[in-house]
């Protein structure tokens, strides 16, 4: 695991432990010292101790935006408006007024999934292969924040292409496959399940609120329902292939990376025992033991995150199926490049 990862993992686990404290510990009356001193404790987790933990962890380590520390803010000012004290939580009123910006950006949402749909479908009628391929090999060598902008745009057509076997009919048939979890049959049926107990759930959690947010939310939700389908074709069927002289490694829909063959140094397989997966530029992928190591001659972006977590990589580690068939792939193509 790499240390962004564990990184991110640790604040998520300080921020579920400050909660459940903050929210069991939290007086109901503020009616001696001791549930003052009490107050103040919880207070500084949630407005000291976690943007500091979000600085430090997510903003520092991964380096992520300065202002997206509102986002904790914004968390620990909500979570104070449901528990604190009715003498105190009236200081977060603020929050509830949220509600009708709230409803209003949802139904700002909802429209733009509608037209990302129609347009979507339009798009991957005719397409070869990912469109986020396409978006890489326009803006590799350009602006970062317009690839960001161009993988937004192209990750509605990416689902569509994924998710509809007809649609994905001309795609570049896979090299290899890699070892992951989200390949298996289990798994895409286990997150079916779960995103359809979650579309329920937030339907009647919330209709006592606001039946339109109820609504908003609950379909959002279930929508998801297409991208865990594409994510489990792609991962099973078009985890590695390539495509216009580029190696494309798909670590799911989560990430993935656009190597031109070019780039590649060198193809081998190395033994566990040398693979230094804690390396800033050192990426594993794929569960049980890496076969298939690629070493680069210049950094290359790995697009975490759905392609919003960049990251530059110069080795790669893969586990998969085929080693053997992967490394004579990847050498003959770049030796019919060279001639």
């Amino acid at each position: 695991m790499r240390a962004t990862i564990k990184y991110r993992l640790v604040f998520l686990a300080l921020m579920i432990f400050s909660f459940v404290i903050g929210v069991n510990w939290t007086p109901d009356t503020l009616a001696n010292d001791a549930d003052k001193q009490a107050l103040y404790l919880i207070s500084a987790l949630y407005f000291v101790l976690l943007p500091l933990g979000y600085w430090y962890c997510i903003i520092k380590k991964g380096a992520q935006k300065l202002w997206k520390i509102i986002v904790i803010f914004s968390l620990s000012s909500l979570v104070a408006r449901l528990s604190f004290p009715a003498e105190i939580a009236h200081y977060f009123e603020f929050i509830a007024w949220l509600r009708y910006p709230i409803i209003a950006v949802l139904l700002i949402i909802e429209l733009y999934l509608i037209v990302s749909v129609v347009r979507g479908l339009l798009k991957v009628r005719k397409l070869k292969g990912d469109p986020r391929v396409g978006a890489v090999e326009t803006y590799r060598e350009g602006d970062d924040k317009s690839l960001t902008i161009a993988l937004i745009m192209a990750s509605e057509a990416t689902n569509w292409f994924y998710s509809i076997p007809w649609f994905s009919r001309n795609h570049p048939p896979a090299i290899a496959n890699i070892n992951l979890k989200s390949a298996a049959r289990w798994h895409v049926w286990l997150m079916l399940t779960g995103c359809i107990v979650a579309s329920c759930s937030s339907y009647f959690l919330l209709v006592s609120w606001s039946e339109w947010v109820a609504i908003i939310v609950s379909s959002i939700i279930g929508y998801t329902l297409m991208s865990i389908v594409a994510n489990h074709r792609l991962s099973r069927y078009y985890s590695l292939y390539l495509m216009r002289d580029n190696l494309v490694i798909n670590n799911s829909l989560w990430g993935f990376m656009v190597i031109n063959l070019t780039d590649i140094a060198d193809v081998t397989n190395q033994p566990l025992a040398e693979i230094h997966q804690e390396d800033a530029e050192t990426i594993s992928i794929g569960g049980g033991q890496s076969n298939v190591t690629i070493k680069l001659n210049r950094p290359v972006i790995y697009h975490g995150g759905m392609g919003q977590l960049p990251e530059p990589m110069t080795v790669i580690h893969l586990s998969v199926d085929e080693p053997q068939q992967l490394m004579n792939t990847l050498n003959s193509a770049k030796l019919s490049q060279a001639a």
